[in-house]
This record gives structure tokens, C-alpha cells and sequence, in this order.
């Protein structure tokens, strides 16, 4: 997913520093890495690629298609269908063991349902992350780690355009979280997916295609 953005500019409400981010440009299959202090905006800036907010001005084009003018519905229609989301607090549903919420998606999205296709997915992608003995088990039986995981399996168990990641690795072990960055990798160069990432990890940016700093972009409004 081709991935255009023009003069972004967002504020929360009631606060006198707003993101701004004048251009960038990225194309099918990229990886962006979003690097920046906490409070600069970037868990703001995957809400905005993703629909989940609107900008105060600016554009932000999907494919040629622009976000912040679609209505609530499309919106959710365009995650749903286009976006594969790792939260940073998981989003897990918490009356659903490990293996529905990663066919949770496949619940949620007209047109889609749950076939056997869809459940050897899910087993192999635990399989390959490790939690394949943890599927029973619900949010509140897993560790951080084990939750960060099941959040990925269901980011990507649908084949998303756009990958968004929030601080995918920052509940792993190292040697977990490369695991999971050779994941994510392998699954982006399959499905040619574009990544956007949120990182404090300096030590990943020679993965990425593109690094923005958002110590830049975060600042008193205009």
C-alpha cells in the first residue's frame, strides 16, 4: 500500500504542542521506522495512517484513496479489510482465548468467515511465534510477552496492505524480539505489505527502509 501524507497537522484537544509533518512518501512494500521521546506524536501518527483519527489539516492518502475524509464506516471498513494494528496495550478481548482473538478479525469484516484455511493459519503462525501451546489459554492466563504475540498473529493473519506496529518488541526478550522482527519482515516482503513502526529500539533501524525522528515533529501550534 503507496502511503502519500501533505502537511499533517493534529493537536489533541485542550493542548498548545500538535504534531505537524510537512511530506512523506512511501511506497508499495516500505518500511517506515517512527522513532521519537514519548509525548512526540507517534502512536498519534498510526491513528491517523489508520483512520482512527482525523487530522486537523492535511492529507493522508492510502493508495491514492484519502483517510481523513473518510466517514466512520469506511473508515473501519478500510482497517478492517487494509490494516493489520499491534497495539501497545495488546487490544485483547479479554472473554476470548488466545486463538479467537486472532480469528477475531475474520468475525468483524463482512465477507469474511471462519474456515478451516483461516484456523491452519492461525496454528502456524502460533507454531512460528511460539505460543502454539497457549491458544486456550485468555489474555489474563498469558505473560506481556505472550500477549504481544497473539496481538501480532492477529495483525497479520489476514493479510493486510498496511502492517502498523506499536512498540511491537518492546515486552520481548531480545532474542524473542528478533524472532519477531524476522517475522514481521518475512511477512511483510509476502504479502508485499508497507510497515510503519514505532520504535524505541535504535538498534533496528538497519531493517527499515525510511527512519523519521519525531522529536521534529512535535511542537507548539501554529
Amino acid at each position: 500500500m503507496s502511503i502519500e501524507i501533505r502537511d499533517l497537522a493534529y493537536a489533541p484537544p485542550n493542548s498548545a504542542a500538535g504534531l505537524h509533518l510537512p511530506e512523506l512518501t512511501l511506497a508499495d512494500g516500505e518500511a517506515l521506522a517512527v522513532i521519537g521521546p514519548s509525548g512526540s506524536g507517534k502512536t498519534t501518527f498510526l491513528n491517523l495512517l489508520s483512520g482512527l483519527l482525523r487530522p486537523d489539516s492535511g492529507t493522508v492518502r492510502a493508495n491514492g484513496t484519502p483517510v481523513e475524509g473518510m466517514s466512520r464506516r469506511a473508515a473501519q471498513t478500510f482497517r478492517a479489510r487494509s490494516v493489520g494494528y499491534i497495539f501497545q496495550d495488546f487490544g485483547l478481548l479479554e472473554y476470548l482465548n488466545a486463538r479467537d482473538n486472532i480469528l477475531h478479525p475474520f468475525r468483524i469484516v463482512p465477507g469474511r468467515r471462519v474456515t478451516q484455511e483461516a484456523r491452519s493459519r492461525v496454528e502456524a503462525l502460533a507454531e512460528t511465534l511460539g505460543i502454539a501451546n497457549r491458544l486456550t489459554h485468555r489474555p489474563a492466563q498469558l505473560s506481556h510477552g505472550e500477549k504481544q504475540r497473539v496481538a501480532i498473529c492477529r495483525a497479520v493473519v489476514t493479510d493486510p496492505a498496511l502492517l502498523l506496529a506499536d512498540e511491537p518488541t518492546g515486552n520481548l526478550d531480545p532474542e524473542t524480539a528478533e524472532r519477531i522482527m524476522d517475522h514481521l519482515f518475512a511477512e511483510r516482503a509476502r504479502l508485499g505489505a508497507t510497515l510503519v513502526m514505532v520504535t524505541h529500539d535504535h538498534g533496528l533501524l538497519g531493517r527499515f527502509d525510511h527512519v523519521i525522528d519525531f522529536r521534529e515533529m512535535w511542537g507548539a501550534r501554529a
